[in-house]
């Protein structure tokens, strides 16, 4: 009764289970399937990164470096970075890894920069996501795909904040 008041909804929530029919999908737990799909398709990128000895960090890098009106330091980076990685050194090390391999410089004021080998990088890379994402999506339109990350987003909205998409409390 409490859950049908907070939620307008009596879907009983059943234990996960992999082998779920549709019409049994809407007593799944969000969390499982969620968690599911994350370790899978990051376990797909990933294993298509290694193949061309480059890791998922290291892109997340040479994005951010490319990706901003002013060229950032190595602590903005690190600080922008550091909460998608596996822990609160590896930003730091995969910077030190990218000018090892040339792929960024430091220039003018301590920023960072890419090399002409680095933009190199990260186009191949780009391409190679851009093929990774076009096999999770086999059979996804992109409507389908639209309303599963707004779906997501308000989940995360009224677990997060005020129900408001996009305004955690």
């Amino acid at each position: 009764m409490i859950m049908e008041l907070l939620t307008g909804s009596s879907t009983d929530q059943a234990p996960a289970n992999p082998a779920a029919t549709d019409d049994m999908l809407a007593t799944q737990p969000v969390g499982y399937w969620c968690g599911l799909a994350q370790t899978a398709v990051t376990r797909h990128l990933r294993d298509a990164m290694a193949k061309v000895d480059v890791t998922q960090p290291q892109y997340w890098v040479l994005n951010r470096v490319n990706g901003g009106p002013a060229a950032p330091s190595r602590e903005e980076v690190v600080a922008q970075l550091t909460h998608l990685a596996d822990g609160p050194h590896e930003i730091a090390r995969i910077v030190d890894q990218l000018l090892h391999r040339e792929w960024l410089r430091i220039g003018d004021g301590q920023r960072l920069h890419l090399t002409e080998a680095g933009e190199a990088a990260r186009v191949r890379l780009r391409e190679l996501a851009t093929e990774v994402r076009a096999v999770v999506h086999q059979g996804i339109s992109d409507e389908e795909y639209v309303a599963a990350l707004k779906v997501l987003r308000r989940m995360v909205a009224n677990v997060e904040g005020d129900g408001t998409p996009g305004r955690p409390s």
